[in-house]
């Protein structure tokens, strides 16, 4: 799919030694970090959209946030947020869904015409946190049940309309949603669990490899060896004793 397909040099990343850029000057800038999946959906429905030109990306290094950040744009200090209109906004979800109604260019990416679509919309997208918080708990613990009936309710989600391989058919905000996480879930789980999170389920499979035709989120992928690393700093890293 040629979604998004404007290449970009990414800036470099600010950290508690860089400048500010011009704050509240009438850019649109997007704040993010490249190694978050957070930020990575919006990073994603930007591209998808064409918005290179309109919106400016701005990543911060979130291990050493330039104070600025916190005391002159966004006082929750997360990433990412969205300055815009002399406001800024933050919640991924919230943003990607802001950025598809408030900003001509590229395809719609919400089923506005569609009832059904829409509803079912709505309920993968408030299903996003109870999945990678059952996930994430896997981690920690022995718990490749509960993460099995997760996977499961992707697969029969993907089942569910036939005019495409994606959540609603057509690629759509839904599908912008779950793949940070699934490009990170899967490499972790095969290397820390030894287990393929697509193995019996051949509907996610062929998503993950419809999603990596898409030129916009390939322009935000990063090495799966970074991102195994990133999470087994997280996650298995035990904790310093204390005296």
């Amino acid at each position: 799919m040629g979604i998004g397909s404007v290449q970009e040099v990414l800036p470099p990343v600010l950290d508690s030694t860089s400048a500010p850029p011009s704050l509240f000057d009438g850019t649109t800038r997007m704040y993010i970090s490249y190694t978050c999946p957070y930020s990575q959906r919006l990073w994603i429905t930007r591209n998808c959209k064409g918005l290179q030109d309109k919106i400016e990306l701005v990543p911060i290094n979130l291990q050493n946030r330039p104070t600025w950040y916190k005391e002159k744009v966004y006082p929750e200090n997360k990433a990412p947020s969205l300055e815009h209109n002399n406001q800024v906004r933050g919640e991924s979800l919230e943003l990607m869904k802001y950025l598809d109604s408030h900003f001509e260019g590229g395809p719609s990416l919400f089923p506005a015409d569609d009832p059904a679509k829409r509803e079912f919309a709505e309920e993968l997208l408030s299903y996003t946190d109870t999945f990678n918080k059952t996930v994430f708990a896997s981690f920690k613990e022995d718990a490749e049940k509960e993460v099995g009936a997760a996977l499961d309710h992707l697969e029969t989600s993907l089942s569910k309309f036939d005019d495409g391989p994606f959540f609603l058919g057509q690629f759509s905000l839904v599908d912008i949603a779950y793949a940070p996480f699934i490009e990170r879930f899967r490499p972790f789980i095969l290397e820390v669990k030894k287990y393929d999170i697509t193995t019996g389920r051949p509907k996610l499979a062929g998503w993950i490899e419809e999603m990596n035709k898409i030129e916009a989120y390939k322009q935000t992928q990063r090495d799966p060896q970074e991102l195994v690393e990133i999470y087994k700093k997280r996650f298995l890293v035990a904790p310093l004793a204390t005296h």
